[in-house]
């Protein structure tokens, strides 16, 4: 066998359909759109309209609750701080607040704050202040003789 002698399984191909060829192709005329009607036209957006119906996303129930004083937090774990400190991002020796944390990339955006929690080996005396932190956080920095301040985020003026 050449490579000239290579050919599809039989049926394996399908020619593609040429539409508005004339009448002789099957799919003249129309275009295989039936005849007049919203769908026969071209821009036809009626995802979800179901005739005048009332459509299946609005006879569900509403569920949940959106609360709008939710805090959103940048989250950062200590092994990541830890990965950051043995990248030289980092200066352990400094102290770490929430702005270093985002000069150094580690995060993108303080948002409401930062918030420590404790995943992930930390090896470094550590001097941090931010937002918020898990009791496990303010634990394992204690261990190794840092301290993890954390402070209430500023109240916005009223």
């Amino acid at each position: 066998m050449k490579l000239n002698q290579l050919s599809d399984n039989p049926g394996a191909t399908k020619r593609r359909k040429r539409i508005g060829r004339g009448p002789g192709s099957g799919t003249g005329k129309m275009g295989g759109r039936g005849i007049k009607g919203q769908k026969s036209r071209s821009g036809v957006a009626i995802n979800g309209y179901e005739g005048g119906q009332m459509p299946l996303y609005m006879r569900l129930p509403k569920r949940g609750f959106n609360n709008i004083n939710a805090k959103t937090h940048a989250v950062v774990n200590l092994g990541l701080i830890q990965k950051f400190i043995d990248a030289k991002k980092i200066d352990a020796k400094k102290p770490i607040t929430e702005q270093s944390l985002v000069e150094s990339g580690l995060v993108r955006r303080i948002k409401d704050g930062v918030r420590i929690l404790a995943k992930g080996e930390l090896t470094s005396k550590l001097d941090i202040t931010v937002t918020g932190a898990s009791l496990s956080a303010v634990e394992a920095v204690a261990k190794l003789g840092g301290t993890l301040n954390v402070t209430k985020a500023p109240k916005l003026a009223e």
